[in-house]
């Protein structure tokens, strides 16, 4: 169901992204407009996992510099069924983390160095558990190509004003299909970014707690790492918003209601679906997960690699 939901919302914005080229300059800018959705999903099909992870200065890790981390992921992956992603770090003090790639054999995984210290191992195996299933569901290429297009949406909407309005034009819109690209368009194609990273979110929960056996440990990750994204900022993202909904919790401010305007569903209503998973004596296959990775009751986070400040510290193991 979710991916027959989700053909049709890709569908509605390409046919969005034609409607605007179209209001801006008639059946020629319409198929301009396509081509140039095509030229810009041929590109994000190639090249997104680089640019998000360039945007927050992600640096790649490994068994030698980040053991524990590294083999809660190789274990969940194998839980899985899945190939083992690249493993990233980036530096950032707000619990999140995000998973990209274009298809499971070319995926990775991003957490922060907040996430690392503010949670248990075992919490942080829920979270990767819930990226992995973004990745075998193939939601990072869709989310992907749906904030292109509706990033190309919003930019087209701007210059319709100007080039749709303008009477010298052979366009016979005019102004009020102009405003009509102007405003609702932009807003139509937010609207469907949102509601499929929605619907994605409620699925990576259930199928990430089947992945790790315990949707426990995935709900009271959940609860950390929003009451962690409440408090604490993350300039990346403000000036990447483009890129939120790819995180496990919405890393801007001011994002809170259970409607289509929020990137992600409340997240009292997906712990309350992970805690009847769990009521519903739901186990799994954690002992792989467990015994790589004991709880301590202390530890040290691995170092990207770079600082804030474009310092180069030594990279440390988390143990």
């Amino acid at each position: 169901m979710n991916l027959v939901r989700t053909a049709m919302l890709l569908a509605f914005m390409t046919a969005l992204f034609m409607f605007v080229g179209f209001l801006i300059g008639g059946r020629g800018g319409m198929m301009i407009a396509l081509l140039i959705a095509a030229g810009m999903n041929f590109f994000a099909y190639w090249n997104s996992d680089r640019m998000v992870l360039s945007a927050y200065r992600a640096q790649e890790v490994d068994e030698r510099n980040a053991p524990e981390f590294f083999g809660i992921v190789r274990d969940l992956a194998r839980n899985a069924g899945l190939p083992m992603p690249k493993v990233y770090l980036y530096d950032n003090p707000q619990p999140n983390a995000f998973a990209t790639g274009r298809n499971p054999q070319n995926a990775a995984v991003a957490a922060s160095t907040g996430l690392l210290s503010m949670l248990s191992p075992e919490e942080v195996a829920g979270v990767m558990a819930h990226e992995l299933a973004h990745i075998q569901y193939r939601d990072t290429l869709t989310m992907t190509i749906t904030a292109t297009l509706a990033g190309a949406i919003s930019m087209l909407g701007n210059f319709a004003f100007f080039f749709g309005g303008n009477r010298d034009n052979n366009n016979s819109v005019g102004f009020i299909g102009a405003l009509v690209a102007m405003i609702v368009a932009p807003l139509a194609a937010m609207l469907v970014q949102m509601a499929i990273s929605r619907t994605r979110e409620y699925s990576a929960d259930r199928r990430g707690a089947e992945i790790s056996g315990i949707p426990l440990w995935l709900a009271s990750a959940l609860a950390k790492i929003a009451g962690g994204a409440a408090h604490i900022p993350n300039y990346d993202a403000e000036r990447n918003p483009a890129t939120a909904h790819m995180f496990i919790i919405n890393p801007l401010s001011g994002e809170r209601m259970d409607n289509l305007f929020s990137t992600h569903p409340n997240t009292e209503n997906r712990i309350a679906a992970l805690q009847e998973m769990a009521a519903s004596g739901m186990n799994g296959s954690t002992a792989a997960v467990r015994a790589a990775n004991p709880s301590r009751k202390s530890r040290s986070v691995p170092n990207t690699g770079i600082g804030r400040d474009g310092s180069q510290p030594p990279k440390g193991p988390w143990s």
